[in-house]
């Protein structure tokens, strides 16, 4: 494993935070608990030690089974992370948004579900415009002055939101986001024209989310619809970067250089997360053992600047998707 510093945070992670989505009943292809465990106790066998959850996964099952595994851990080692923005166990009016009194009692629920007292980051999930972001950071600064929070990031959002928010940490003295969890890969690169150069000049911490586009990059394209996984992102989440005008020429130029290492398409794609500058630790989220080890093995592998510029090369902009 190798490690790098999370941003302004100055703790060292992993680079490959484990996503944990996959942990729970929610879908046809979650992992129950005993299969989330064999999953989690291999990572950290690996030296994973950055694993990211949310109060929505599975309405808090996520949470509750990461907790379970890590207390058989030293907690010191760990580096947790979760949300806030959508319902956890519970859907009614104030369990959603980032008020005041959605946060403080949905970090109360995240953090007894996690068996934890502090959580090393507390993100929100999405921009809430109906709440200033005034009031969710001053909420979100009394959390980490209570010390049930460590540091505060942000995720899908415009970057004007962002640069918004941090200039009103700064502006009243309040806890700043120092990471952001937007979606990013080959197939999909829009964060390129704002918010990177932003997250660079202001030390964020950046962790892609589905950093192989849900499966896109991980099997040719006209077989991206063959898992129940690739049908529910090009029919119900229609994302763009599927039918994006350079996107299946960016497929087969992954598949092709998978062929010239002798490695998986997968990896292949995740090789270009671990050298691109913009990134810190992409949020790897899988169901299966086999494809987290090899999403470690990446790790060694060693693309040359013109593989990269290969690789790079067919991108065309595509609507800007995930901020809602």
């Amino acid at each position: 494993m190798e490690y790098t510093t999370l941003g302004s945070t100055g703790i060292e992670v992993s680079k490959i935070c484990l996503g944990c989505m996959s942990f729970g009943s929610d879908r046809e292809w979650m992992l129950d608990e005993d299969e989330s465990r064999d999953l989690l106790e291999r990572a950290i066998e690996l030296g994973v030690n950055f694993f990211d959850t949310a109060n929505v996964y599975s309405a808090g099952e996520s949470e509750q089974i990461l907790g379970d595994v890590l207390a058989d851990y030293d907690r010191d080692e760990q580096v947790v992370a979760t949300k806030v923005r959508f319902p956890g166990a519970s859907d009614h009016r104030n369990a959603r948004g980032l008020s005041r009194k959605t946060i403080e009692q949905e970090l109360s629920n995240s953090l007894d579900r996690l068996g934890m007292d502090t959580v090393d980051l507390y993100q929100i999930h999405r921009w809430d415009y109906d709440t200033p972001i005034e009031t969710t950071l001053r909420a979100l600064d009394d959390a980490v002055r209570r010390g049930q929070v460590r540091h505060v990031g942000a995720s899908s959002m415009w970057a004007h939101q962002f640069q918004r928010a941090l200039h009103v940490s700064e502006r009243e003295g309040l806890a700043r986001f120092e990471t952001m969890q937007d979606l990013y890969h080959l197939a999909y690169r829009e964060e390129e024209r704002e918010m990177y150069p932003l997250c660079d000049r202001e030390n964020v911490g950046v962790m892609p989310w589905s950093p192989l586009g849900a499966g896109y990059l991980t099997r040719p394209h006209e077989e991206f619809e063959s898992t129940t996984r690739g049908v529910h992102e090009s029919e119900e989440a229609e994302v763009p970067y599927a039918e994006g005008p350079g996107s299946e020429e960016i497929n087969e130029r992954v598949q092709e250089l998978a062929a010239d290492y002798g490695v998986t398409m997968a990896q292949i794609a995740l090789a270009w997360q671990f050298q691109n500058d913009d990134v810190t630790t992409p949020i790897v989220g899988t169901s299966s053992i086999e494809h987290l080890e090899a999403a470690v093995e990446a790790l060694d592998i060693d693309l040359s600047a013109s593989d990269v510029a290969y690789l790079e090369e067919p991108y065309e902009p595509v609507a800007v998707y995930g901020h809602e």
